[in-house]
């Protein structure tokens, strides 16, 4: 009897044991999970800053292993369709990193597959700009990561050549940019942009400095046909071609070859192009950075503006509210982090206090002494807040070819009625 009894209470022990390590709440809450699992991109940058956040995470918690796992961008999209599709987060990470163009469709695609943030996550405490892209019907989703906010990397030595200085080239609207893009092109022979008409990531710059994207405010419905500000930036793209002072790449390589080789003035992008910029030492002191040239026809138009960008996304596996602490204590809080950051990998964060700390401040004798990250932050705070929607890379399939039946001599107008045409059909 005694013996039956002790094997009773024994297996009521295994019981309660095995109920409460198999309890999905428990292994949510990070009572029960001490293990992390991480997708991103680009070792340089995402990687490598992953890296500093879990070096700061384990400095606290040495018993939570946090595995960093790289992937191609493009093969993190794939895997994350393809196993959402199926209709299981099994396999997927806890945490992801997603580009802002494409957190939206995602979110609104799957909105029980990510974990509500809103506990901890505070938009408040992050640029503007940010909070379109990972949030949705006032739920905090993603948190914020780095800023892609532009700037306009001028060469000094070159633009004086020309006769002018770097204040004639600051609080200008395109039209002058142009203007001034000729006298350099006459004098010096130089041109003063490069691009390629088949990315349109300086026509997305321009609208979003218009307060404006390819999809209305529901995210869903393509804007094309009547959006005044879209027809204004390809129109100014049009007349850069036009006027002589573009020089076409046809690459990313040839981007940052034109821009070391002395080829080009003016290169207005997103400030994650610095450490190309720096590359060429034998150019330090010659750069500097300005403000974006505004549209010129569009009222309520900025000097500020974003290109890339993405942000942190917990999905709703178990492990959740462990990956939500590590999110929490890291990219959404810690200030010192965010000065390593910026230090080590040349990140500008988007949390608005990071911005207020000495690291932010400091001078680049590259740049002649500017203290640029301290100019790139406040431009920051500036950036319009757009909602990018579901569809931008979709619809710049149909614009990108219907911008070179504009170059070709195609109206205007009619290209884009006929791009609003195949967007709402190509797009449900």
């Amino acid at each position: 009897m005694k013996k039956a009894l002790l094997l009773v209470l024994a297996c009521m022990v295994l019981l309660v044991g095995c109920s409460s390590g198999g309890s999905n709440k428990e292994a949510a809450s990070g009572d029960g999970q001490k293990e992390l699992t991480i997708w991103a991109w680009d070792p340089a940058f995402n990687i490598a800053a992953l890296n500093i956040a879990k070096e700061t995470y384990n400095k606290k918690h040495p018993d939570v292993k946090i595995n960093i796992v790289e992937y191609a961008q493009g093969d993190i999209i794939q895997k994350m369709n393809t196993g959402l599709n199926s209709g299981t987060t099994k396999g997927l990470p806890n945490i992801v990193l997603i580009e802002d163009y494409r957190s939206k469709g995602f979110l609104q695609s799957y909105p029980e597959s990510f974990y509500d943030l809103s506990n901890k996550i505070k938009p408040t405490d992050y640029a503007d700009y940010k909070v379109g892209p990972t949030s949705v019907d006032g739920k905090q989703y993603g948190v914020p990561f780095d800023s892609g906010v532009t700037g306009l990397y001028v060469r000094k030595d070159i633009i004086e050549q020309a006769g002018f200085t770097i204040d004639d080239l600051k609080d200008i609207d395109w039209n002058r940019y142009i203007e001034i893009g000729k006298v350099v092109k006459e004098k010096t022979g130089k041109d003063m942009i490069t691009f390629s008409p088949s990315d349109l990531g300086f026509v997305r710059v321009m609208i979003q400095s218009g307060h404006s994207w390819y999809m209305k405010e529901d995210g869903k419905t393509p804007d094309l046909a009547d959006n005044s500000t879209l027809k204004e930036a390809f129109s100014l793209y049009k007349e850069m071609l036009d006027s002589k002072i573009v020089k076409i790449n046809a690459d990313w390589s040839q981007f940052i070859s034109f821009i070391n080789n002395d080829d080009v003035v003016t290169v207005p992008s997103g400030n994650w192009l610095t450490p190309s910029v720096k590359a060429e030492v034998s150019q330090s002191g010659k750069w500097a950075v300005l403000p974006l040239p505004k549209l010129p026809n569009t009222p309520n138009a900025t000097h500020a503006s974003n290109l890339g960008g993405s942000s942190w996304y917990v999905m709703n596996v178990p492990g959740a509210e462990l990956a939500e602490d590590f999110l929490a204590e890291t990219f959404g809080s810690d200030v010192g982090m965010y000065e390593e950051l910026l230090n080590k990998i040349g990140a500008i964060g988007t949390l608005k206090a990071a911005a207020e700390s000495e690291a932010y401040k400091k001078t680049d004798e590259f740049f002649g002494g500017q203290q640029i990250v301290k100019d790139f932050s406040e431009w920051t705070a500036q950036i319009p807040n757009v909602n990018y929607g579901v569809s931008t890379y979709a619809i710049e399939d149909i614009l990108v070819v219907e911008m070179n039946n504009y170059l070709n001599g195609k109206n205007l107008d009619q290209v884009m009625k006929d791009a609003q045409a195949q967007a709402e059909t190509q797009i449900k």
